[in-house]
């Protein structure tokens, strides 16, 4: 299952941010969860987690950079997309800047441009996933003894002191 988190404080355009996505997203199985006060879809992202979030930029309660910021922490998997009316160069920047925002898109969009970067956020999140995976599993790996120090530490379990050697000053091993 897909999730995705729409914050935007006017509910009309949560309305057709998700008729869009319904119309134009190949996606069977995909769940979008809308949320009109920021503090309600951080409490969501609590609980379950998200593919992307995509956040108005101006909103009353609390910017959308604050907003990708705050879910920055609580899940950092999640791809952050700002939406904004706004054209103006410092939004944008702190925006991507300062929440790490995969992507920026106007308002008001072409839905087949949101679609499209949608299905790119998606790809996006799964190979940075499939990276963590492997990243833990190579974690793993490297942490696991290798049969070369299993069965040195069987030799020494079985005699102790039998793997210490001690070195004559000419490289001679004393006995």
């Amino acid at each position: 299952m897909r999730r995705i988190l729409l914050l935007d404080d006017e509910i009309y355009v949560l309305n057709a941010l998700v008729r869009a996505m319904r119309q134009h997203l190949p996606i069977d199985d995909l769940r979008i969860e809308t949320f009109t006060n920021p503090f309600e879809a951080l409490k969501r992202c609590c609980e379950c987690n998200f593919d992307i979030a995509i956040s108005d930029y101006r909103m009353p309660q609390m910017n959308g950079a604050e907003f990708l910021h705050a879910l920055e922490d609580i899940a950092p998997t999640t791809v952050r997309i700002c939406l904004s009316a706004s054209t103006e160069f410092e939004t944008v920047a702190s925006a991507v800047n300062d929440a790490h925002v995969w992507r920026y898109i106007p308002k008001p969009w072409q839905a087949d441009e949101l679609a499209r970067c949608v299905a790119e956020a998606l790809l996006f999140r799964d190979l940075g996933v499939e990276e963590l995976r492997l990243a833990d599993q190579q974690r793993l790996l490297d942490a696991r003894p290798t049969p070369q120090e299993l069965e040195a530490q069987w030799l020494e379990a079985d005699e102790p002191g039998l793997l210490k050697v001690k070195w004559g000053p000419n490289g001679e091993i004393l006995l």
